[in-house]
């Protein structure tokens, strides 16, 4: 038995208790999902129902006895715990040594210099900021000045904020693609460029815009995207997945604006698309508009609206469909600070000719989920993961 159609949706940062490693990274005690539910009755019944509230504690969401698919959680492999790391990994690539980040010190005057110098423009900042605080505090100098709001945070990446209607979007494009080469070189490199536009007239009204638009490294090595791409299958590439792999191994994709959009296209292939392959979604909001502002309100809101569009994508799954939904990292609202948690992510997997839901083992790897993509769809695999298309095809006799 093999699927035709995968579909894969990445729950950005929606992890689900601290990892065995935690300790390593300060983030003892965090649990994203459990701790939204202590600051909000969540009404996820259809996650319930596919088996979240059997991988952990979510208070008001009880455990199932027959779920609808398959459930466990992933540990991940890499070091590190930033959004590439989670996604490449999920693609099959390991990260040793952790992206660099400059959080604490700022960016060195050097790498701005050259950034001033090649741009033409001067720069203000530099600091580790919320993309929104920033807006308040600088915004309205860099309206009348023109300069670039450069920051960064907890991880590995360079921002820079500029007003839509004092510097055009193409501009900002190329202003990012500098930043993007200078920083190529090896004491400065971060793992993402990211210009971050936003629009208002003064602090009081600035808004960040959909045209965000990310500068990633490119991939270590050949990922199952590339094996796929390469044995002529479907792949598709929804959201940020595009930007985080730079291209690799896609030969489709669609930007999204919100998680909700981003739902409505998965909704629109799954109905509409007869591909044989891979589509992979990623749902930023999550992590970008309410995991980094400690927002558990809206980050509890945010999955009742995703769990309320998972009936209709299920509805338009066919015989030999595949869905799976998971994580990348945590990001815990309640926790300190306003960075990335390192935390189990969430495995369900849902298809119509599971029998009867159960359990899987933990696994001790994101890799895995690339392992069964390839294993299903007979292309290379990468070096790491270990499929569990076995356990899926056992469960569907």
């Amino acid at each position: 038995m093999k699927f035709d159609r995968i579909f894969l949706i990445v729950m950005d940062s929606l992890g689900c208790g601290e990892a065995p490693d935690a300790h390593k990274y300060n983030d003892v005690g965090s649990n994203t999902i459990l701790h939204i539910s202590e600051k909000m009755k969540l009404n996820i019944p259809n996650l319930q129902q596919l088996g979240y509230a059997n991988i952990t504690k979510i208070n008001h969401v009880e455990p199932v006895n027959q779920p609808k698919g398959l459930y466990t959680k992933i540990q991940e492999a890499s070091n590190g715990k930033d959004t590439m790391t989670g996604h490449w990994e999920m693609m099959g690539l390991y990260i040793t040594e952790p992206f660099q980040t400059f959080t604490d010190t700022g960016f060195p005057k050097a790498l701005l210099d050259e950034i001033e110098k090649q741009t033409g423009r001067k720069i203000i900042g530099n600091v580790a900021a919320s993309g929104t605080e920033i807006l308040v505090e600088l915004g309205e100098q860099h309206m009348k000045t023109g300069d670039l709001i450069v920051y960064t945070s907890a991880d590995s990446v360079l921002q820079i904020a500029m007003h839509e209607e004092i510097i055009p979007i193409e501009e900002q494009y190329r202003i990012c693609e500098i930043a993007r080469e200078i920083t190529m070189k090896e004491e400065w490199k971060v793992a993402r460029v990211i210009a971050r536009p936003f629009l208002g007239k003064d602090k009081n009204s600035f808004v960040r815009t959909a045209n965000r638009h990310d500068y990633a490294l490119k991939p270590t090595g050949k990922t199952t995207l590339n094996f796929l791409d390469e044995a002529g299958f479907d792949s598709i590439a929804l959201g940020k997945i595009n930007d985080i792999f730079v291209g690799e191994g896609i030969n489709e994709y669609h930007r999204t604006v919100s998680n909700t959009d981003g739902m409505n296209q998965i909704i629109d292939m799954a109905q509409n698309r007869n591909f044989k392959g891979l589509c992979f979604l990623n749902l930023v909001d999550f992590d970008a508009l309410y995991g980094h502002r400690r927002d558990p309100i809206g980050y509890g809101k945010a999955i009742e609206a995703f769990d309320a569009q998972l009936p209709e994508l299920m509805s338009y799954l066919g015989e030999n469909d595949l869905l799976m939904i998971t994580a990348d990292h945590g990001n815990d609202p309640t926790h300190h600070g306003t960075d990335h948690t390192r935390e189990y992510v969430p495995l369900l997997v849902f298809a119509n000719q599971i029998k009867a839901g159960n359990e899987l083992p933990v696994f001790k790897t994101f890799a895995d989920i690339a392992a069964t993509i390839s294993d299903n769809f007979g292309v290379k695999k990468t070096e790491h993961g270990t499929s569990f298309l076995p356990l899926v095809k056992e469960a569907c006799k």
